[in-house]
Formats: C-alpha cells, sequence, structure tokens
C-alpha cells in the first residue's frame, strides 16, 4: 500500500481528534455521550473551534480521497510525487486544526488553502 492510501487513512481518522479535543478537554465528554450533537452545540472558546476543525475535516475528506485515487489510478504522476502531496496535505490539515483550536484565523485560512492547492495538485499532476 502506498503512503498516499495510508494518508487518506490519517485524514478519515483525524477529524476524532479534534472531537476528542472538543468533547474531553474538561472532563464532560463521557457523560455528555447520550446527545453528543446537542452537547457538542453547547461548547465555546477552543472546544467549539476544535469541534469545527471536526466538520470542516470531514466536509474536505471525500475531495482528498478521490483525488488520491484517481491520482494512483491514472499513474501519470510519478509515486513519490502523489505521495509527498498528500503527506503535506495531512500536514496541512493536522496545522490547520492547530490554528482553528489557537483562533489564528488567518494563519488558519492560509493552511486551508494551501490544502486545497495539494488537493488540486493531486488532479493536475495526474491529467497527462
Amino acid at each position: 500500500m502506498t503512503l498516499a492510501f495510508w494518508c487518506v487513512l490519517v485524514a478519515i481518522l483525524l477529524p476524532f481528534a479534534f472531537t476528542g479535543f472538543a468533547k474531553f478537554q474538561g472532563g464532560f465528554g463521557l457523560r455528555e455521550n447520550h446527545n453528543p450533537r446537542d452537547f457538542l452545540d453547547t461548547l465555546s472558546g477552543a472546544r467549539k473551534r476544535a469541534h469545527w476543525a471536526q466538520q470542516n475535516s470531514f466536509e474536505i475528506l471525500p475531495g482528498f480521497a478521490a483525488a488520491v485515487i484517481i491520482a494512483q489510478l491514472a499513474q501519470t504522476a510519478p509515486q513519490g510525487t502523489i505521495d509527498g502531496i498528500a503527506l503535506a496535505f495531512v500536514l496541512s490539515r493536522v496545522l490547520y486544526g492547530v490554528c482553528y483550536i489557537a483562533d489564528w484565523a488567518s494563519a488558519r485560512s492560509l493552511v486551508w488553502f494551501f490544502g486545497m492547492g495539494c488537493i488540486i495538485a493531486l488532479f493536475v499532476g495526474t491529467a497527462g
């Protein structure tokens, strides 16, 4: 299995790290698991932003997964290039979450655009 495929798995799991921060920071998550969506809507500050980072991570995931799969199937770009772009995307998503939780709005937007650039690069790199 390629590094790019492993990056898809990491991208699938990453939103749950943000959810964990949102739910369990302060120790309230376990007893609020009966209505987790209602509970997450009541959060504020860094915990609320972690929840939003989780939502955005799920929203961008299909595009990234499709880009990796298409790049792999097309085989018009070297595997090392596909792997490098996929890894850059995953790292950008980790940094995106950190920026979101820390409330660094401008940095978060820049990192988001970089991640989208990675997705576009996977498509463009396979347009051979």
